[in-house]
């Protein structure tokens, strides 16, 4: 490994934006050792799972279920990779780390849509955190003609299981939500 990529890499771990700046997703995926994420999109790997659990008991759920206390993921889109619309029963809370602002779109209860800018740009209206609150259809992406990547992380608690997210059906939603089809046609792949 060249000294520059002992740098990048050290950047990354520290969380040195001026250097990951200059790093391509694929040496990001690399050095975080990502793989594409097998649902939503994007690249990933879990950091964090808490050994702890804790008993939930869901609405209409005739037996509890066990959940570990809390995950961690590292999470990178690209121009070309974006989380399309799903929900997850838990929290989810994302952490800014580098590169461009995501754009996180969110179809709320009532039927409005929302959206926030997650990256480091306070200054902007950009933030460095957002919490999606359980059974919130969210997607992620970086905004339209904008090139490089978005690194984040994201929280889970209860920790994350797959028995617990669902993926959105772009015809579905738009039956659901029709005064949201562009932005559901945007953020969906089918």
């Amino acid at each position: 490994m060249k000294l520059n990529q002992h740098i990048q890499i050290a950047a990354l771990a520290a969380g040195d934006v001026k250097l990951m700046r200059n790093m391509s997703p694929k040496e990001i995926i690399r050095a975080l050792k990502l793989k594409p994420h097998p649902t939503e999109g994007g690249y990933f790997r879990e950091t964090y799972r808490s050994v702890s659990t804790i008993t939930v008991e869901r609405d209409g759920a005739k037996d509890s279920i066990t959940r570990s206390l809390s995950t961690q993921i590292y999470y990178l889109i690209t121009d070309r990779s974006f989380s399309t619309l799903h929900r997850l029963k838990q929290d989810e809370v994302f952490h800014y780390y580098g590169g461009q602002a995501a754009e996180i779109f969110l179809i709320l209860p009532d039927g409005g849509g929302k959206f926030f800018h997650l990256g480091g740009d306070i200054s902007n209206g950009e933030v460095p955190q957002v919490v999606v609150p359980a059974m919130t259809w969210q997607g992620l992406r970086l905004p339209t003609g904008v090139n490089g990547w978005c690194l984040m992380g994201s929280t889970v608690t209860p920790g994350f299981d797959y028995a617990d997210f669902e993926l959105g059906s772009r015809e579905k939603l738009i039956g659901q939500f029709p005064n949201l089809k562009e932005l559901i046609t945007l953020y969906t792949r089918d």
